[in-house]
């Protein structure tokens, strides 16, 4: 009976150091993909940047991890914002996303010399020349533009439609014009470019491609417009192999891809752009992640053997929240034979607590065996709760047989340190 092992160390031995669940990150495969990314998104017709989208996973440690590899980081809240100062990144090289920015965010990342901020209305764009303009400090924009690209993947990751949260349609294009020129009209605030993002989860380049056709076409018309781009970011949204199903792309043949249709775009136009930007997040950071739980209770329904453990979607709420798909084994007894399918279920007060519906495992799986899912490394943590009281879980970084604790578990005192009795004075 093998254990399995993650960046040479044996799992059982990191589940008895750090407990579970566990989320374990094998650092290799993180510098493996942010060098796929780096390297291959490259052109001599114009300046390109890989921008790592913190959403994904955040942390100081895998901030620094996107600097070591030069990529910038493409955030979306003052939390971010401030994680990214605190782990020493260059401000300057920080996108900061989102559509409903509050003023403190926003005279948050102007002070803190935030490179970027990529507007998603007309009422931001008004904030932000204000507060620029009051605090005398410059800012480059970006305009975030929806090319109405339906992706391929679920509803609750699709972003372009024109009925998308996040944007504006790429069909209003007198009200684009306007809001440009407001920035070209101020004195602190400077127009760069547009950005556009289609989704998440993507495993093909047809959409992607689209995108870029649409909108470099929609940068020409707003030239002859008077609204001079020279900085486009295509988003990113890159997909991952979570079960055999999934047959993404490599990060790498992705990115070299997005390069060449850019430039045959431009040829095309006869347009020529200064940056091309890149976002990816998931795909730098998923795969290399692997939650460890350990097996609890078993027992069998009329129509289900329901195999329980230590965790659920209080640490991974995708498959609840949009039925997204894992695959999983004994991390205890690889190599046997998976004669047995269960249900992998968590020990959340919730039905729908299902981690993974249907996972073929052997069927001498018992209780104290660890169950690793694959490709856990993107989503969640990052969107791990206190439901029921749970603590979110430890974080290490492994690599050539080494671990180091990059963020505790989250004990119950942790959970009470918010609590207080103070009375409030109106």
């Amino acid at each position: 009976m093998a254990n399995l092992e993650i960046g040479g160390i044996d799992c059982r031995n990191l589940a008895a150091v750090s407990g579970t669940p566990l989320l374990v990150y094998d650092e290799e495969k993180i510098e493996t993909q942010f060098a796929a990314a780096t390297e291959n998104f490259k052109s001599q017709e114009f300046d390109t940047e890989v921008v790592y989208a913190a959403k994904a996973f955040s942390c100081t440690a895998i901030f620094e991890k996107a600097q070591q590899a030069g990529a910038g980081l493409d955030v979306v809240s003052g939390g971010e914002l401030y994680c990214a100062r605190q782990a020493g990144v260059d401000m300057k090289k920080v996108y900061f996303h989102g559509n409903n920015k509050s003023t403190e965010e926003l005279e948050m990342a102007l002070k803190l010399g935030c490179g970027t901020i990529v507007l998603d209305n007309d009422m931001e764009c008004e904030r932000l020349i204000t507060l620029s303009e009051r605090e005398k400090i410059s800012i480059d924009v970006l305009l975030r533009v929806n090319p109405g690209i339906e992706a391929h993947t679920h509803e609750y990751i699709q972003t372009s439609g024109s009925d998308s949260k996040f944007g504006i349609s790429i069909k209003k294009t007198e009200q684009i014009q306007s809001l440009a020129q407001k920035v070209l009209d101020s004195s602190y605030v400077n127009f760069k470019g547009f950005h556009s993002h289609i989704g998440s989860q993507i495993t093909e380049t047809e959409g992607f491609e689209k995108a870029l056709e649409i909108m470099i076409s929609f940068i020409s018309d707003m030239k002859q417009q008077g609204v001079p781009a020279e900085v486009l970011s295509i988003g990113g949204g890159f997909g991952i192999r979570y079960t055999e199903e999934d047959q993404p792309i490599p990060l790498g043949e992705m990115a070299a891809r997005l390069a060449r249709i850019c430039e045959k775009q431009l040829a095309e136009k006869n347009l020529q752009l200064k940056k091309l930007i890149m976002e990816p997040g998931r795909s730098i950071v998923g795969e290399a992640g692997y939650s460890l739980y350990k097996v609890g209770f078993s027992k069998d329904t009329d129509t289900k053997h329901f195999l329980f453990v230590d965790g659920g979607m209080s640490d991974n709420i995708r498959p609840a929240l949009y039925q997204a798909k894992y695959s999983c084994d004994i991390a205890t007894r690889m190599g046997e034979a998976k004669d047995k399918t269960y249900c992998v279920a968590g020990k959340n007060c919730e039905s729908g607590d299902i981690l993974i519906q249907e996972a073929q495992l052997p069927s001498s799986a018992a209780e104290g065996d660890l169950l690793v899912i694959y490709a856990a490394g993107a989503y969640g943590y990052s969107m791990a709760s206190n439901y029921n009281r749970a603590g979110r879980p430890e974080v290490v970084f492994v690599k050539k047989g080494k671990a180091r604790r990059v963020l505790k578990r989250e004990t119950y005192q942790d959970q009470l340190r918010l609590e207080t009795d103070e009375q409030l004075i109106f």
